[in-house]
């Protein structure tokens, strides 16, 4: 079961300063905790501030974990300079291919690419174009707006759209790993595995309460 911790430093309150280092807190505690996958998403900071925000980031992840991964959203070329694992690619991005082969051209290390998708069709591409996964959304409910998701069974449908034995972190079932995001919590959890989701992924899901506490509830899952 894949975990990912979406951020959203203006969750914290407080100035700029509070909210990043609070934002760096919950890093680490994320991190400690054991989730896969944290997605710095942070889209409305310039460039030079979320490159030294990726460059902390990285530090609290490698300081606290051997296995979480850190990917940037949507700048490739931020998550090379940090260091980070790899991108999240919102909709409308180049291909992961095409990403794929800009980064190895700069790095020695291939690079984990997650994908926004919002359909079944969605998960094809992403899956056809070599991302290693896909994150549905919005499945319960679209955050801040709480309108009504697309639902378990568009879950179920995208989930079960394809297969790749190719992607370096793929899960042990056969098919493409499909993250369910959007108003995903410890107690709907269980219904989004069931219909064959490899992990689910939130922001206030990680970000609020205590998250070592809600990691390990949903690995009992």
């Amino acid at each position: 079961m894949f975990l990912c911790y979406i951020t959203d430093r203006r969750g914290f309150e407080g100035t700029e300063t509070r909210q990043r280092l609070a934002l760096l807190k919950r890093i680490t505690l994320a991190a400690h905790a054991g989730v896969d996958y944290i997605q710095l998403r942070e889209k409305d900071l310039v460039p030079r501030a979320l490159e030294q925000l990726a460059h902390a980031a990285l530090r609290a992840v490698r300081g606290n974990s051997e296995t979480t991964r850190l990917i940037i959203n949507g700048r490739a070329d931020i998550a090379l300079a940090a260091g980070a694992d790899g991108v999240h690619l919102p909709a409308g991005e180049l291909a992961p291919s095409e990403i794929r082969t800009l980064w190895m051209r700069c790095s020695t290390r291939c690079p984990i690419i997650g994908v926004s998708a919002h359909s079944p069709a969605d998960i094809r591409y992403a899956n056809a174009c070599g991302a290693n996964f896909a994150v549905l959304a919005p499945v319960f409910e679209k955050a801040p707006t709480y309108a009504e998701g697309i639902g378990v069974d568009a879950l179920r449908a995208a989930s079960n759209g394809g297969a790749s034995a190719d992607n370096a972190e793929a899960t042990p079932e056969s098919h493409f790993p499909v993250l369910a995001l959007g108003g995903v919590t410890v107690a709907n959890a269980r219904n989004c595995l069931d219909a064959g989701a490899a992990g689910v992924a939130g922001i206030r899901l990680f970000q609020q309460g205590d998250v070592a506490e809600t990691v390990r509830q949903l690995r009992e899952l």
